[in-house]
């Protein structure tokens, strides 16, 4: 039985402006079917998302003062993005490359985030010279195997581990933590509030998710910046 799908059959192939391929893997989508300046023009136009949202995301950082990481973070997207958007035009070893090695390179920026919270200065400091290793072995490694699979179980195991430590860190240290604190200024405001508790309280104002419209991107913004674009309806106050 047919399925009722639209569906066009492709054009002929296009002879490539970037041939011939050098990349070590090439996705199923087909080759320069629909123009000669790109081989891979979903996969190509798709990661232009990423370059969209990582320009917001640190556009967002520097107006509303968050913490540098979040914008080296963003920066690493950045790079996936761009990388992914010229290897799937090219299918060129060298930006396959851009495209792979940035993808470990930001997740082992986020395992030093989450390993290294709460820990000591030195203990940080060793971590970050172990991951830098890590990424310097990954790619000479890959470089010279040139095998993809490698380069995906590598990343696998590097975001499983990323997973699994923001998890424990949010289960087993932020969320007791924030529990006891919300417990004892409950306690402590029954009886009276000191200069201290007020400034708590007054903090717990200063940012506000806002999220206009339903088809627009939510976005954490400072309070002072957030008056007059504020909606109950679709703004929830972050306690």
């Amino acid at each position: 039985m047919r399925l009722l799908v639209p569906s066009w059959s492709y054009q002929p192939r296009y002879t490539g402006y970037w041939e011939p391929v050098t990349s070590t893997i090439n996705w199923c989508e087909e080759d320069y079917y629909a123009t000669p300046y790109a081989a891979e023009i979903v996969n190509t136009l798709t990661n232009l998302v990423f370059v969209f949202l990582a320009v917001k995301g640190m556009r967002s950082c520097r107006r509303n003062g968050h913490d540098t990481v979040f914008i080296v973070a963003f920066l690493g997207y950045l790079l996936v993005g761009t990388g992914s958007f010229f290897f799937h035009a090219t299918l060129k070893y060298k930006w396959q490359l851009v495209d792979e090695c940035s993808m470990i390179y930001s997740t082992l920026l986020l395992c030093y985030v989450t390993f290294s919270y709460s820990k000591s200065r030195q203990y940080a400091f060793t971590l970050a010279l172990a991951l830098v290793s890590l990424a310097i072995f990954i790619t000479l490694y890959y470089h010279y195997l040139q095998d993809p699979v490698f380069h995906q179980r590598a990343y696998a195991i590097l975001t499983v581990a990323v997973l699994a430590r923001s998890v424990y860190v949010m289960e087993f240290s932020l969320r007791p933590s924030l529990r006891r604190s919300e417990e004892n200024f409950r306690r402590r405001h029954r009886k009276s509030m000191t200069a201290d508790q007020k400034e708590v309280s007054r903090r717990q104002d200063d940012f506000f998710l806002v999220w206009p419209r339903v088809l627009s991107l939510p976005e954490i913004v400072r309070a002072d910046q957030a008056n007059g674009i504020i909606e109950p309806a679709i703004a929830k106050k972050i306690d």
